[in-house]
C-alpha cells in the first residue's frame, strides 16, 4: 500500500464532493445530489482500475486472438444495468422519479464519429473511461491522450453545427429517427428484445473462441476487494451498479466525453477564445459554459473516476508513473486522443455515453454505435499491427 498516495486520493475525493456540494447550492439546492455523484464517480474509478475493465483491449483481443471473455463481460454489464434502468424508466409514474433517457437518431455523421472513435481508442490505447482510470493509475502516456481527447472534443464543437449538422442533407441519406425499445415494447418486452440481442453477441463470441481455441478462456480470479485485482465478472457487476446509480442520482445515463468538450471550451475561453459565440455553445450550453465545472454532473463524475482509480492504485501499491515516452508513444497518444475526442462528439458520446448510455436508455442508437465503433476498432487494431504496437501472437496450440 502507498499510504501517501492513498491519503491524497481520499482527500481529493472529499474535496471534490464538497466543491460539487457548494457549486450546486448546498442544502438549499442540489448540492447533496452532486456530492453523491462525485462519490459515485470515485466508486466507478475504483472498480474500473481493479477490474482493468475497458472496451478497448477486450475488442482488440476478439479481433487479434479470437478471445471473447471481455466482450462477454460487457454483455453481462449491459444486461444487469438495463434490467434496472428499463424498469426505472418504464415505471417512473409509479416511482415518481422523472427519468431522462437519451434517445438519439442514427445517421451518417454519427456512424463516421463512431468509426473515428473506434480507430482512436485502439491507437490511443484506451476508451474514454479507460483513459480516465489509467490517468488516475499513473499513466503519463494516457495523460497525453486525455489532453488531446479534450482538444479533439472542443474542436468538434466548432464544426458540428455547420458541415456535420447538414450531412444528411448534403449526402441525401436521411437520419434514422431515434427508437426506444421501452416505448415500442414496454419495459419487460424491451428487456426481452435487448436480452435476445445481447445473447446473440455472447453466443457469437463464444462460438468464435471455441472454434479458434477449443474452449473458453476462464475468467481471472478475484483477489482482495480493496487491493484487487478483480475478475471481469466482479467489475461488470460493480459498473452495472454505477450505471443504475447514475439514473437514481441524476435521472440520466452515465456519460463521460461531454465533460471533455466542456473542459476544452472553458480552457479556450480562459485563453481568450470567443467560444461563447459558437453556435454549439448557445442555449443551455451557454449556462453550462458560464457555470463552475463542479456544477456539471459529467465533470464531477469524471474527476471522481480519476481519484477513485488513484485510490485503487495506491491500495494495490502500483502507482508508478513512467516518464520516458518513445516518439511512437507520443504520436499515437496525440492521434488517438484527437480521433476519440472529435469522433465522440459526432457519435453522441463514447462506449459509455453512447453505447452503454444509449442501451440503458432503451435507445437503438446504442447498437448503432456498437456496429460502427467496433468496425473502427477493427481498423485501429490493424493499424496497431502495422505500427508494431502489439507483441506478435503465439502460434495456435503452442502454449496451453
Amino acid at each position: 500500500m502507498q499510504r501517501n498516495v492513498l491519503v491524497i486520493s481520499v482527500a481529493g475525493l472529499i474535496a471534490l464532493a464538497v466543491a460539487a456540494f457548494l457549486a450546486r447550492g448546498g442544502w438549499q439546492g442540489s448540492g447533496t445530489t452532486y456530492a453523491a455523484g462525485a462519490l459515485l464517480g470515485g466508486a466507478a474509478g475504483f472498480a474500473l482500475y481493479h477490474a482493468s475493465f475497458g472496451f478497448t483491449a477486450a475488442w482488440r483481443r476478439m479481433v487479434r486472438e479470437r478471445r471473447g471473455a471481455g466482450l462477454r463481460a460487457q454483455t453481462l454489464l449491459l444486461a444487469l444495468a438495463c434490467t434496472g434502468t428499463f424498469l426505472l424508466i418504464g415505471y417512473e409514474d409509479i416511482t415518481g422519479i422523472d427519468m431522462r433517457p437519451v434517445i438519439m437518431p442514427m445517421g451518417v455523421a454519427s456512424a463516421i464519429g463512431a468509426v473515428m472513435f473506434g480507430i482512436g481508442m485502439q491507437i490511443g490505447g484506451g476508451c474514454a473511461s479507460g483513459t480516465l482510470f489509467t490517468v488516475g493509475g499513473g499513466s503519463t502516456r494516457m495523460t497525453i491522450v486525455l489532453a488531446f481527447f479534450i482538444a479533439g472534443s472542443v474542436w468538434a464543437t466548432a464544426d458540428i453545427p455547420g458541415f456535420w449538422g447538414q450531412l444528411d442533407r448534403i449526402t441525401g441519406v436521411p437520419n434514422i429517427p431515434g427508437t426506444s425499445l421501452i416505448t415500442l415494447f414496454g419495459p419487460w418486452g424491451g428487456l426481452a428484445v435487448l436480452g435476445a440481442m445481447l445473447a446473440a453477441i455472447w453466443g457469437a463470441s463464444a462460438a468464435i473462441e471455441r472454434r479458434a481455441h477449443g474452449a473458453l478462456e476462464p475468467d481471472r480470479a478475484s483477489g482482495s476487494v480493496l487491493r484487487g485485482p478483480w475478475s471481469m465478472t466482479r467489475g461488470a457487476v460493480a459498473l452495472a451498479i454505477v450505471s443504475i446509480g447514475c439514473f437514481l442520482v441524476f435521472q440520466q445515463p452515465w456519460g463521460i466525453t461531454s465533460g471533455f468538450a466542456l473542459w476544452g471550451a472553458k480552457i479556450l475561453h480562459a485563453a481568450g477564445g470567443d467560444v461563447a459565440s459558437w453556435p454549439y455553445w448557445q442555449g443551455w450550453r451557454a449556462d453550462q459554459l458560464a457555470a463552475s465545472v463542479f456544477a456539471d454532473a459529467v465533470s464531477i463524475m469524471n474527476f471522481g473516476i480519476v481519484l477513485g482509480a488513484l485510490a485503487a492504485a495506491a491500495l494495490a501499491g502500483r502507482f508508478a508513473p513512467v516518464w520516458h515516452l518513445s516518439a511512437r508513444d507520443l504520436l499515437t497518444a496525440i492521434a488517438g486522443g484527437l480521433l476519440m475526442g472529435y469522433g465522440a462528439r459526432l457519435a453522441y458520446g463514447c462506449n459509455i455515453g453512447a453505447y452503454l448510455g444509449g442501451l440503458v436508455s432503451g435507445s437503438m442508437h446504442g447498437f448503432w454505435w456498437l456496429l460502427w465503433g467496433f468496425a473502427g476498432s477493427v481498423i485501429g487494431t490493424r493499424l496497431r499491427a502495422a505500427l508494431a504496437m502489439d507483441p506478435p501472437l503465439a502460434a495456435r496450440g503452442a502454449a496451453a
